[in-house]
């Protein structure tokens, strides 16, 4: 009896095993492809469809040797939740909201240069495939809502080549945005102050996403509460943050971290004063941001001498 069960239990075991090889083979592998309700999914450009891996991809630059998403993420990844990496860029995306939990850039002055290889009139918006289909938005989701479909990663950034702006272009890299006056306008001067950055400084670490901050009603009670558009309800979030940290040719780092909220916000209001301690994000988001780096080897926050 006991060697029955036994020779059961092993015969379980093998079919097991062999379910996850073949699962790994056709999650994982770089040139498969998996279908689903009757569609074809690719798997890039980010991680395996289907895959619980918490770490990028590394993506290598054609000739060799460098390791672009070690180099954008070189002080740290706020979380490891559903993280993909593309060209130019690594985000977390947010499943469950169909919106990036963070986004994360490593910006220079060669990436935010002129170049006329480069037209972001060519880029559609669209769906990234790579996602499974349960928990994609889609460019439905935002016609007639109302907002614009605001890039995390700015396509400004990525003006290295073609194939880097287009991918921003990925609805991944998206959140619901109001329109005029804040994406239009108060966001996009905060995109270009931390484009003028890498002017002063070598190396510029930006890490942009949403947040849903809680309000006091009229019951004395706050509450978190945010809109949903399209049938895929994808979450408008109540604000948006940024996290910078430059980096001087002499190596010393300086943080700037800021909080807009997702509203119509009036012209004349400096970028600066919707600098908040980064602090009151993380906790916030619930995410770590720059861990590798130490506060106290900061040289200024927001400004001030640490």
């Amino acid at each position: 009896m006991i060697s029955k069960r036994l020779l059961h239990l092993a015969q379980l075991s093998a079919v097991g095993l062999t379910g996850y090889l073949i699962g790994q083979k056709k999650c994982f592998g770089k040139d498969e492809n998996v279908v689903s309700h009757g569609k074809t999914l690719t798997s890039l450009p980010g991680l395996p469809i289907f895959g619980t891996v918490s770490a990028a991809t590394p993506y290598v630059e054609s000739g060799g040797a460098k390791d672009r998403v070690s180099e954008i993420m070189k002080y740290g990844f706020p979380s490891l939740d559903n993280v993909r990496s593309y060209d130019d860029f690594v985000l977390s995306y947010d499943r469950r909201n169909r919106v990036p939990h963070w986004v994360f850039e490593h910006i220079t002055k060669d990436h935010i240069s002129k170049n006329d290889a480069v037209d972001r009139s060519k880029c559609d918006f669209k769906p990234d495939e790579s996602i499974h289909p349960f928990f994609r938005s889609h460019n439905m989701d935002y016609k007639g809502s109302g907002f614009d479909r605001g890039h995390m990663a700015a396509a400004g950034n990525h003006r290295l080549a073609q194939r880097h702006v287009d991918q921003t272009f990925y609805l991944t890299n998206m959140a619901p945005q109001v329109g005029q006056g804040f994406n239009r306008d108060s966001w996009n001067r905060l995109e270009k102050h931390v484009r003028k950055l890498t002017k002063v400084y070598n190396n510029v670490y930006c890490c942009t996403g949403p947040l849903y901050l809680p309000r006091k009603e009229v019951d004395g009670k706050s509450y978190v509460k945010y809109q949903v558009i399209g049938t895929n309800s994808v979450a408008v979030p109540t604000h948006f943050y940024k996290v910078v940290v430059c980096e001087a040719g002499d190596g010393a780092l300086h943080m700037e971290s800021y909080v807009m909220p997702n509203q119509r916000l009036p012209d004349e209001t400096p970028v600066s004063s919707y600098m908040v301690p980064p602090e009151t994000i993380e906790k916030a988001a619930g995410l770590l941001f720059f861990d590798k780096i130490h506060r106290s080897k900061l040289t200024t926050i927001n400004g001030k001498k640490v």
